[in-house]
């Protein structure tokens, strides 16, 4: 008895426990700012701008002062022999005779410190440079992938709004249209309509049938892509709180269409000027090499010899050495090969222009398609509205017929088609005002 009851109120808590665990919500607004922080994409974004401040100081500390530490041990097997002249030593003896001699120690031991300092290199004043300009490559690519990431969350958020209000409106016309199937059912029992009408009626229910499953299935696709969006595990439960037509009206800001479009403030503008700036610098690159670089090391150490190895003894003898110097290597003929590569960056600076000035023309024609297409959605929704109220006030007049015996099925359901349809464009009008809104502000900010 104590095990069940045990049991049950474990069984209990466990219930409570679940019934309070919160499903994450989000606005649009949260979704972009959830998604611009674990975006698999933007989280990759932020390491690549980390490793870019990371190469900028690396490239920084080249010019920095070096130190290093080396420790070297030989042990010689066999000496290397050095031939003289057997007078050489011994006067009386025979100068043709060669006598072979052996220099050094069995052991060697050298420990020593480097400490070296570039004083001079036109390459490194030129890497700096570099480093600064590949950190604001990587901060704007950051930023566009913020904007692309922004785009596509408001459009894939649109899609899950768009599926909700189109189950609603299936909903809605699928109860409808089972009410008048039914109400007609009964009419032909009683042998006043003919059984097509039923056939009639039945084929246009199962399309709605068809319609909802389908988008049914299409919103569980466009909720998991905005789940992907924001970093979200596919298997959690998210809700999103908007209503497609609250969206709509919010993002209809006839405002942005009598804005102006400074080309120089688009992302993609930028990143153009930063190949440009990349390219401006390999220029300096390659005409750095022609200057001479100069450098400067100290260098402290001592070693040790002995037959034995006796390194470790307190009573073996080191000796202590130290230098200083300085390096100048001045670059004086190269058979035309620095003139050369000097040239070849300078065509792909001009090359980078070039591209510049195309990719400059091609975003003030994308902003005015944007434009263009913005407004048009607005047109486009209005007009929609227009054909959707006419499209009900058709379809009730029919279905007021039809009831009455004044139309026939294929006449109600033709205007049961052309309401359906002027429903879908209007959601998909909505939609594409948020859309289209969407892409113009990228193109803007």
């Amino acid at each position: 008895m104590k095990i069940k009851i045990t049991v049950f109120l474990f069984l209990l808590s466990a219930i409570q426990v679940f019934s309070q665990t919160e499903v994450a919500s989000f606005t649009l607004k949260q979704a972009i700012e959830q998604a611009q922080k674990n975006n698999y994409s933007v989280i990759n974004a932020n390491r690549d701008l980390e490793l870019a401040k990371q190469k900028k100081w690396e490239t920084t500390t080249m010019g920095l002062p070096q130190l290093n530490g080396a420790v070297n041990y030989q042990n010689t097997f066999e000496f290397t022999k050095q031939g003289a002249a057997a007078n050489a030593f011994n006067p009386m003896a025979n100068p043709n005779e060669i006598m072979l001699l052996a220099f050094g120690t069995k052991h060697v031991a050298i420990g020593n410190l480097t400490l070296s300092q570039l004083i001079f290199d036109g390459s490194y004043l030129v890497g700096l440079q570099s480093a600064k300009t590949y950190l604001k490559i990587s901060e704007n690519a950051k930023e566009k992938t913020n904007q692309e990431i922004k785009e596509i969350v408001i459009n894939s958020y649109g899609n899950v709004l768009l599926a909700d209000e189109s189950i609603l409106i299936i909903n809605k016309n699928k109860t409808v249209l089972e009410k008048i199937l039914s109400d007609t059912k009964e009419i032909y029992k009683n042998g006043l309509i003919e059984e097509e009408t039923i056939e009639q009626l039945q084929i246009t229910l199962n399309s709605v049938n068809n319609a909802l499953e389908n988008v049914t299935k299409q919103r569980v696709i466009a909720l998991n892509m905005v789940k992907l969006l924001l970093g979200i595990n596919l298997d959690d439960a998210i809700v999103l709180t908007e209503k497609l037509n609250d969206l709509t009206q919010n993002n209809i800001d006839l405002q942005l269409l009598i804005s102006e479009f400074n080309v120089n403030e688009n992302i993609d503008y930028k990143i153009g000027k930063n190949v440009e700036e990349s390219k401006q610098l390999l220029v300096k690159l390659e005409k750095s090499k022609g200057l001479p670089s100069l450098g400067a090391q100290v260098n402290f150490g001592y070693n040790a010899f002995s037959n034995e190895f006796s390194f470790m003894n307190a009573t073996q003898k080191w000796s202590n050495f130290s230098n200083v110097g300085v390096g100048l290597n001045v670059p004086i003929f190269s058979s035309g090969g620095r003139n050369s590569r000097v040239q070849q960056a300078k065509i792909d600076l001009e090359k980078s222009r070039t591209q510049l000035t195309e990719t400059e023309q091609k975003l003030k024609l994308q902003y005015q398609k944007a434009k263009s297409d913005y407004e048009y959605s607005i047109n486009q929704y209005n007009n929609a509205q227009a054909n959707l109220k006419l499209a009900e006030r058709i379809e009730a007049k029919q279905q007021v017929k039809f009831k009455e015996g004044l139309s026939s099925s294929f006449d109600f359901a033709e205007a049961q088609k052309q309401l359906y349809t002027a429903q879908q464009e209007t959601l998909q009008a909505m939609l594409e005002i948020i859309n289209k809104k969407a892409t113009l502000e990228k193109l803007v900010n």
